[in-house]
């Protein structure tokens, strides 16, 4: 490390994650739940992928984002999750700078991605419904790809500057790590001297991706209620919202923890315990990998239906035959 002119460090070798201090007492249950979590979460997107990918019938728009959306929270929560368990088994919160400065830009560019990837199901279910007769004339394969490429895209080019401009920041002999990953601002909160550009960037992107995506998703619904309205039958309304209801579902609680922690973080440090923050910011990452992989699973009918064929057929050759 060098000293520069002010005394202070530059970038550490290596940063500490402490995990969820205060909450020591219950590390062990935790840590347990989070792993059962995690792994029903993984098994749920998985299968998922598997039927999407292998039933012919669900090879459509609206799938398409569903596959996205199964394999971004497969990533998304193995970008975290292996850290948190290693931090309260172990004891193995050691981590080097570049490898913190990496999970730091793949745990935030994933966050975009599926933010994105959420208001495109909101685009998929507008089309469906407001202009059910040019679905598939209107979402092309060409079309997917394109909304594909600029969902990730958007999630890298936003993201890229932040482990840049971490690493730019000067930091004391402090560099423990209140979290049990590296999320840009528990690391930037460790760092000595100016860190106003680091709080202004990541202030403005969280409310650039948010406000426009919301937005977005808020416009999408309400035509979409517009043209429900105007169905001729109670059967047909009920009909076409229910295939909103997985989608509202995992925005209502995708949205509300990622917005409380966002308020927590810069707002809420004198009214908030620090552990709630923190256990919430898993939460977020962990829990609508969990509910995503359930909702959409047992409420989507194909998939459900798939998923009970491929069981039957299976209990059926494993019993013996006469």
């Amino acid at each position: 490390m060098l000293i520069g002119s002010n005394s202070s460090f530059s970038m550490p070798s290596t940063f500490l994650l402490i995990g969820i201090p205060g909450l020591e007492d219950g590390t062990l249950w935790i840590s347990i739940s989070f792993c059962a979590i995690y792994i029903v979460a993984i098994v749920g997107n998985c299968i998922i992928l598997y039927v999407i990918k292998t039933e012919k019938s669900l090879h459509g728009p609206m799938y398409f984002f569903l596959s996205m959306l199964a394999l971004n929270d497969v990533v998304f929560s193995s970008s975290t999750v292996p850290q948190m368990l290693s931090i309260f088994w172990f004891d193995a919160g050691r981590v080097d700078a570049v490898s913190c400065l990496t999970q730091m830009f793949f745990v935030h560019s994933i966050a975009v991605v599926e933010s994105g990837i959420l208001t495109a199901m909101a685009y998929d279910r507008l089309i469906a419904i407001c202009f059910p007769l040019r679905y598939m004339s209107i979402l092309t394969n060409v079309l997917l790809g394109k909304i594909a490429t600029a969902i990730v895209g958007r999630g890298i080019v936003i993201i890229f500057p932040i482990p840049i401009l971490v690493g730019r920041l000067h930091f004391c002999t402090e560099n423990i790590v209140s979290h049990t990953y590296c999320d840009h601002m528990a690391v930037v909160k460790v760092a000595c001297g100016d860190t106003k550009i680091n709080y202004f960037y990541g202030l403005v992107i969280s409310l650039f991706i948010t406000g426009f995506d919301l937005a977005f998703i808020i416009l999408s619904y309400v035509m979409i209620l517009r043209a429900v309205h105007k169905l001729p039958t109670r059967g047909a309304r009920r009909k076409a919202l229910g295939t909103c209801g997985s989608h509202v579902s995992v925005l209502t609680f995708t949205y509300f923890t990622a917005i409380f922690s966002f308020v927590t973080y810069r707002f809420g440090q004198n009214t908030i315990p620090h552990s709630v923050h923190i256990l919430v910011a898993n939460i977020y990452i962990l829990f609508p990998a969990l509910l995503n992989s359930l909702i959409y699973g047992l409420k989507t009918k194909q998939i459900r239906q798939r998923v009970l064929r491929s069981v039957t057929h299976n209990i059926s050759t494993l019993k013996p035959q006469r």
